[in-house]
């Protein structure tokens, strides 16, 4: 299940919304720049803390998560390395130093010049939603502020790790145009982005390493230092299961060193068994909060932009269930598998995760009953269209083990519960009905549907 879900996740073309900075058009049209992974991100300073035990030098810094803190660290901070410092507020989205806080705050990465504009910062920041390109309206909470010391670069370089299907593994994207949005740079001038890829089997060695290092653009005095990060940064990436990593920028600074100045680490999901430690760190407030639901009630859910909700059990009919809707002109407004042994709670809640999205217009229930007996997910529907007085329309297409008991309880609830057997003729009617409720809600008027007796 694991696998087919997360065989979705990369197939479902533009639907998923992005929470993390990727690579698209980076790695050429043949890559993954469509991909939408829904892979393990980590904050910042979580990252940068994994980067330092593997040897590779990083800005000092310490987390925050009152302004008294960030006074303590600023301090510290300033004794040891007499320097301007960054507050960089800790939220899982690209383009924080371009957002919005709640109250008006311009930018969520500023630079301070003392510990008491650190604190005066910190107390804007924390507790406060930060609203950017990629977190849409409806924003992300920041509960921490990274401090780091402030470093000048003389020269700031991007650098990657990524997994690439042309390459057939991992492989090492570069730019000598550091520091700004990387994909703006591959859309502008694709010829600034270099690629090697890495023999999984084989390994990163040294001289690969500082070959790269030099295209890349590093001088000749950094080129063996910025070669062993690469390698140290690659060791990372095998040994923690990793999907990306980033660095932008890495940079030569004015004392002559390589510094990675950010990073941004994602890790496959699939590896949790493997990497308990890391995923202990995953930070649930910068999840969308119906898939913490889901999660609770052993769902399989993932979120989409359209408005019929989507209650299927197995990944695969999930998929043609969305497919099908798409062919006739609706758009899904979410992945949710209840999987083959739901009981009548999993259903309740997943009618509850699906009702709570406020841009469903209707919601199709496609089960065929193999483990899954027909007649508990009609309990379910029941019990939550009561529980819950769902007022949009709801079309059930069941098939299988025990189906004439779910039909029979269906047609007794005197629910508006539309029932049809054929997939196609159902997906035609939750449309149908989508559209209508839709033009409704544009004019600001109530739609009752009511079944006859």
């Amino acid at each position: 299940m694991a696998a087919a879900l997360n065989g979705f996740r990369k197939l479902c073309v533009g639907g998923l919304r992005s929470q993390t900075r990727l690579l698209p058009r980076v790695l050429g049209v043949n890559g993954c720049q469509h991909q939408q992974n829904r892979n393990l991100s980590l904050h910042e300073h979580y990252s940068m803390k994994l980067l330092q035990e593997a040897g590779i030098l990083i800005p000092q810094g310490g987390v925050a998560r009152t302004p008294e803190q960030a006074y303590e660290i600023a301090t510290t901070l300033g004794i040891e390395s007499d320097s301007d410092l960054v507050v960089k507020a800790q939220v899982l989205a690209g383009g924080r130093g371009k957002g919005t806080f709640e109250g008006g705050l311009k930018g969520g990465v500023r630079i301070v010049f003392s510990p008491d504009e650190a604190k005066e910062m910190a107390s804007r920041m924390l507790g406060k939603k930060l609203f950017t390109k990629q977190t849409g309206e409806q924003g992300r909470i920041c509960n921490d502020v990274y401090i780091c010391e402030r470093l000048y670069a003389r020269r700031e370089y991007y650098f990657a790790i990524a997994l690439e299907r042309a390459f057939k593994g991992p492989v090492l994207v570069g730019s000598q145009q550091g520091g700004v949005d990387i994909e703006q740079v591959a859309k502008e001038s694709p010829e600034a982005i270099i690629k090697f890829g890495v023999d999984i089997m084989k390994g990163l060695s040294k001289s690969d390493a500082v070959e790269f290092a030099k295209k890349m653009g590093f001088s000749e005095s950094c080129a063996d230092q910025a070669a062993d990060f690469i390698v140290r940064l690659y060791d990372l990436f095998i040994e923690k299961d990793a999907t990306l990593i980033e660095i932008n920028p890495m940079s030569e600074d004015v004392l002559g060193r390589v510094v990675c100045m950010d990073a941004k680490v994602l890790f496959d999901d699939n590896a949790e068994f493997r990497q308990p430690d890391v995923f202990q760190l995953k930070d649930w407030s910068q999840e969308d909060e119906r898939e913490v639901e889901a999660g609770k009630a052993n769902l399989n859910y993932i979120g989409l932009d359209g408005s019929i909700g989507c209650l299927v059990n197995g990944a695969g009919l999930a998929m043609a269930t969305m497919d099908i809707i798409k062919l006739h002109g609706g758009e899904p407004a979410n992945f949710l598998d209840v999987g083959g042994g739901a009981t009548i709670q999993q259903v309740m809640a997943a009618f509850k995760i699906i009702s709570d999205d406020k841009k469903v217009h209707a919601t199709l229930v496609n089960i065929f009953g193999g483990i899954m007996r027909c007649d508990v997910i009609a309990e379910g529907i029941i019990a939550a269209a009561r529980e819950l007085e769902l007022s949009i329309p709801i079309v059930v297409r069941l098939q299988g083990t025990r189906v004439d008991d779910a039909k029979a309880l269906i047609a007794a609830s005197g629910l508006r519960i539309i029932a049809c057997d054929d997939l196609e003729e159902a997906a035609e009617m939750v449309v149908r009905l989508s559209n209508i409720v839709e033009l409704a809600r544009s004019v600001k008027m109530r739609v009752n549907f009511e079944l006859p007796i």
